[in-house]
């Protein structure tokens, strides 16, 4: 367990950050399963639709630290290469 204030205080600050990030990256995986979604239904325009909405909340987590560059840029590139495909 933490014994000085200044480790007590990272500890709280820990907690914090992690409850918000675990939020976070709750939110961007529901925008990624509703375009994933839309693909298996097959409707492009559907899925189009959501691959716009869930590009800037990806890239959002990417600078708030919750996701690395790269794998952010590897998930809309896969995504939106699914997207491309559909009939």
């Amino acid at each position: 367990m933490a014994n000085t204030p200044q480790s007590k205080k990272r500890a709280r600050q820990n907690e914090t950050r992690f409850a918000v990030n675990k939020a976070r990256r709750s939110r961007i995986r529901t925008y990624l399963r509703k375009v994933e979604e839309a693909i298996a239904s097959g409707d492009k325009s559907a899925a189009e639709a959501a691959l716009r909405e869930a590009q800037p909340e990806l890239m959002r987590g990417v600078t708030k630290g919750v996701f690395h560059k790269n794998t952010a840029s590897r998930k809309m590139s896969r995504l939106s290469s699914r997207v491309k495909a559909l009939g």
